[in-house]
C-alpha cells in the first residue's frame, strides 16, 4: 500500500476515475450519480452527466491511485449535494439535525480489494472535508459482524472501516446499516492532496 497515492476527483484526474468505472461496470454504470439527487428524482447515470458536476464542483471524491491508474473512490460532500441516501423515509423520521457533509459511496478495484484503499480513501475524503472547515460527517455503512458478505455489494463501506476513523454509531438504518456521525476539526493546513 506504501506506492498507493490520493488525489481529488477534478478535471485533472476525471479520465482515470472513467477508466476505472468503465473497468468495474460499477453498479451498472450509475458513475456515482444515484446519491444526487433524491429517490424518484431525475437524473442521469452518465459519464456526461458526472462530468458535467465535475467541472462545476458539484461533485466531490477522493482517489486512491497505483500509479497513473485510479484503483478506488471515496464519494463525500455536502448534505444538500447528496440528499438520495438509502432508507431516506426511516432518516428523516428519526433524525432533524443535517450532516454538513455526507460520505455516501466506496468503490475498490477488484484486483485491489483487501489491501487497504477504502481505508485510504476514506482517511483522504476527511481531511479535505478539514481543509474546507470541517463539520459533522455522516455516513450509512453496513455492519458485517458475524455475517459474510461480498466486498462488490459494500457501496458504503462497512462499520468496522468507519469506527477505525473515530466514527460512533448512531442509529440504526434498515436492517444491516448504521448511520455513523464523526465532527471533524477545521484544519489550517493545505492539504496533501492535489
Amino acid at each position: 500500500m506504501s506506492d498507493f497515492t490520493t488525489r481529488l476527483l477534478d478535471e485533472s484526474t476525471f479520465e482515470a476515475f472513467g477508466r476505472m468505472v468503465e473497468r468495474n461496470r460499477i453498479w451498472g454504470g450509475c458513475w456515482c450519480m444515484g446519491f444526487h439527487k433524491p429517490k424518484g428524482g431525475e437524473h442521469e447515470l452518465t459519464r456526461e452527466q458526472k462530468e458535467a458536476r465535475v467541472k462545476t464542483g458539484r461533485t466531490h471524491a477522493a482517489l486512491v491511485f497505483d500509479g497513473e491508474e485510479a484503483i478506488g473512490w471515496c464519494q463525500y460532500g455536502r448534505a444538500e449535494e447528496l440528499p438520495g441516501i438509502k432508507h431516506r423515509r426511516q432518516y428523516e423520521a428519526e433524525f432533524d439535525l443535517l450532516p454538513d457533509w455526507r460520505i455516501t459511496c466506496f468503490v475498490v478495484d477488484k484486483q485491489y480489494r483487501r489491501r487497504g484503499v477504502a481505508d485510504l480513501a476514506l482517511g483522504a475524503a476527511l481531511e479535505e472535508i478539514a481543509r474546507q472547515g470541517g463539520g459533522l460527517v455522516e455516513s450509512y455503512p453496513e455492519d458485517t459482524t458475524d455475517r459474510k458478505i461480498s466486498s462488490s455489494f459494500l457501496y458504503n463501506a462497512t462499520t468496522s472501516l468507519f469506527e477505525r476513523h473515530g466514527f460512533v454509531k448512531a442509529r440504526r438504518l434498515g436492517k444491516d446499516h448504521w448511520v455513523v456521525r464523526k465532527q471533524v476539526k477545521a484544519s489550517a493546513e493545505i492539504s496533501q492532496l492535489s
